[in-house]
């Protein structure tokens, strides 16, 4: 199989039966028994293996960074009203990334949204749009709640955020990480929902140690192909203990390596690198140009066409050796997206 690939988008025909459309619990896979392909990141070299084999790349003393952030239920639906009168339209609005704790930006899926109008979600629930996002069709959305109180409204009437590739509304249990404890997330971070309880222990027992970061990933898709959404316009917030930076600084010290669970992972971490800061905010974008600081190797899934995330990959393993290594997922029928099979490059 051949891959269509076209200069610099990073462009391929990925055929639609390889998008997971459902989980691999629904599909009679445990989540940490997904097919995996590890690639080497000098070689190119190719294996084929499972998920749960993942400790045999791994040496003791090497630490893995996990992203704790918890997945929202970030689609909401919401009656629309003007000057408070109600305009007879249900809309759904689509949560961004927070601004502060009762402010978010916000996809909201209707035309002829203006500054001033208003949101009923349910009888405790309002909203309010306050500002437009320049350059962008976001908008700025304040809530009636904030805190705690809004997160629980959120979970109360949300939904998660799904794709056409996904052809059922699976509950949001299916978007956690075993691990996830930190709410946040608009999009789960996928990379990390393939480990098991188990699969941590046996990593552990082995002398890999474990580091927790926490980066809250926003929507990664406007639904219009027309607006640049690249991570240098997608500001993410992220936070790194003094503890977890410690553990993956002296991985570096004693020559281990340090592997990121997920894109998110190599953003933040390479972030605090880069900034000097542990919190914050960042719009990092990480390219083939890019001189990684901290991270040695990534656990991802397998990404669309053209999706940024590639360019990210081509800071670890050159870029032909990448593409080489997709058209052999696609010839062995690995699967791709959120509920798909893992890329290991180290």
């Amino acid at each position: 199989m051949q891959m269509n690939i076209k200069e610099p988008m990073h462009d391929f025909v990925l055929p639609s039966e390889l998008n997971a459309t459902c989980p691999p619990e629904r599909r009679g896979v445990r989540r940490d028994h997904v097919r995996m392909l590890v690639l080497n990141r000098i070689s190119g070299k190719i294996k084929h293996a499972f998920f749960n084999q993942v400790d045999e790349y791994l040496k003791p003393g090497d630490v893995l960074v996990l992203n704790s952030s918890r997945t929202i239920p970030a689609i909401l639906k919401a009656d629309w009203k003007r000057q408070h009168h109600s305009l007879g339209k249900e809309i759904e609005i689509r949560l961004a990334s927070r601004n502060d704790d009762s402010t978010w930006e916000a996809l909201i899926v209707a035309e002829d949204v203006r500054i001033g109008d208003d949101f009923l979600f349910d009888k405790t629930l309002t909203a309010k749009v306050i500002a437009n996002k320049v350059h962008s069709p976001l908008k700025k959305i304040r809530f009636s709640l904030g805190g705690t109180a809004l997160l629980e409204e959120i979970y109360s009437v949300g939904e998660p955020v799904r794709y056409e590739y996904i052809d059922h509304p699976w509950e949001l249990d299916y978007y956690q990480t075993v691990f996830a404890s930190s709410p946040g997330s608009v999009e789960m971070p996928s990379a990390g929902r393939a480990f098991s309880w188990e699969l941590l222990f046996k990593l552990r027992k082995k002398g890999i140690k474990l580091a927790f970061i926490q980066l809250h990933s926003g929507l990664s898709y406007l639904l219009d192909d027309d607006y640049d959404h690249s991570p240098e316009n997608h500001h993410e917030e992220y936070v790194i203990s003094k503890e977890a930076f410690e553990t993956i600084l002296q991985a570096k010290r004693t020559e281990n390596k340090v592997i990121a669970a997920g894109t998110t992972v190599v953003r933040a971490i390479e972030a605090a690198a880069t900034k000097g800061c542990l919190s914050g905010w960042t719009n990092l974008y990480v390219t083939a140009d890019y001189d990684l600081k901290l991270t040695d190797g990534i656990i991802t899934g397998f990404h669309e066409p053209k999706a940024s995330h590639l360019d990210m990959l081509t800071a670890f393993i050159d870029k032909e050796k990448m593409f080489a290594a997709y058209e052999s997922a696609m010839s062995e029928k690995y699967l791709w997206h959120e509920f798909g099979d893992i890329n290991l490059i180290i």
